[in-house]
């Protein structure tokens, strides 16, 4: 039996998703949130095998959860519910550790599918596409790197490893509000706006 948590702050998608998920005989929707505060705190109590999770929240990116989920509870795969098909999308889900991503217009049977498929180990990220978007990202000039402090380049190594602010605190001695004001002069410097983009950016670096 795969147990699996729903994460939408749309109560009737959600009711909508548990219904076709509870009709199939190996699927149990074992608790929902329409929050990431609620997520963390009911998927710690119920320990799924699948997570899927929404990528726009009130409090916050679904993209976030699923990095917090990833480095919280390994065991748990997350699969993203967006209502986006772009690069973007695909980007996220890469570097929050997501086992892949599928469209909320999507046939109801590919929604069961997809699960399934994550479920037993499997990505819907396809490698090709991921490797264009990095190398997109990575765009910027390295010169740019020249210019951030040792600090800023020891968080922006941590964000390439797809770390929270909490965790890189954690590991660098520094509190979390300190580590948000690095991350925020890091997209500045790097003249980004995302995380996801710097994120990349470094993992590029790395690579190079």
């Amino acid at each position: 039996m795969t147990r699996i948590f729903l994460v939408d702050d749309h109560e009737v998608v959600r009711r909508g998703v548990a219904d076709l998920i509870d009709a199939e005989d190996d699927f149990d929707v074992v608790g929902e949130a329409g929050t990431i505060a609620q997520a963390l705190a009911r998927i710690a109590a119920t320990m799924p095998d699948v997570a899927v999770l929404d990528v726009g929240l009130p409090d916050g990116s679904g993209i976030d959860l699923c990095r917090e989920i990833r480095s919280s509870y390994p065991s748990v795969v997350c699969l993203m519910f967006t209502a986006y098909d772009d690069d973007e999308a695909s980007l996220s889900a890469v570097l929050a550790g997501a086992a892949g991503y599928v469209i909320k217009d999507i046939r109801g049977q590919k929604l069961v599918d997809s699960i399934r498929l994550v479920a037993t180990g499997k990505t819907l990220v396809n490698p090709d596409v991921s490797r264009d978007i990095v190398a997109k990202a990575t765009a910027p000039s390295t010169e740019r790197m020249i210019v951030l402090t040792l600090r800023e380049r020891e968080v922006l190594e941590l964000i390439a490893e797809g770390l929270s602010n909490r965790q890189i605190g954690e590991i660098l001695n520094l509190a979390e509000k300190t580590v948000k004001n690095y991350v925020s002069a890091i997209l500045r410097t790097l003249g980004m706006e995302r995380r996801t983009q710097a994120a990349v950016y470094g993992a590029g670096l790395r690579k190079n």
